[in-house]
């Protein structure tokens, strides 16, 4: 996009703000922001937020090499499973990581990914028991989530933005438009998920 699209504005908030509330909001108690360069941009945004902020200076890293730097900032002993989540996906709604957090305490051994209209998602939930497997340096997090089909568990969620990314400047364009729709009560979506069976 020649922009950081995780500063770039989305009402009254910059897009990755809207992310960290979202969890905030469904009640997760530490986040972790691994950023590339201009860490004091990202400073700014997340300012009163709670989420603390690593930077990952190596140029061209991988995904997984991001959240093993954002893993090391906490004690997975001290939890049972984390959320990783896309900055540049703002419009998942806390309902959503909600539900996602309730199936993981149904079955605590998941990787848990949202599905919308059966189209995977984001964010992924993964046990602590798979933590381990993160830390191995040649896997990607595409190469855990494959690696064994019978420990995934997909989540249909009637939530757009779980599949909705920011990659290029028309993506931002629909994640606008959408936001718009939301605040207006124009997005025919409910506002809570429901029961989770």
């Amino acid at each position: 996009m020649g922009r950081l699209k995780q500063l770039l504005p989305l009402g009254d908030r910059p897009v990755l703000r809207h992310t960290i509330d979202s969890l905030r909001q469904a009640g997760v108690t530490e986040m972790v922001v691994v950023c590339g360069a201009d860490a004091e941009k990202y400073e700014t945004a997340l300012a009163d937020s709670g989420a603390r902020l690593v930077q990952n200076d190596t140029a061209q890293s991988e995904m997984a090499d991001s959240v093993r730097m954002g893993l090391r900032q906490i004690e997975p002993a001290a939890y049972s499973a984390i959320l990783v989540c896309l900055a540049d996906h703002p419009l998942v709604r806390p309902e959503t990581c909600t539900a996602l957090i309730s199936r993981h305490h149904q079955f605590p051994d998941k990787i848990v990914i949202p599905t919308f209209q059966g189209r995977r998602g984001h964010p992924t939930l993964f046990p602590t028991a798979i933590i381990d497997d993160i830390f191995r340096k040649a896997a990607s997090l595409r190469d855990i989530v494959h690696q064994d089909p019978a420990r995934l568990l997909m989540v249909e969620v009637v939530d757009e933005g779980v599949v909705l990314d920011m990659d290029a400047e028309r993506d931002y364009r629909k994640v606008l438009a959408l936001y718009q729709a939301r605040s207006k009560g124009e997005d025919n979506a409910p506002t809570a998920l429901g029961r989770i069976p």
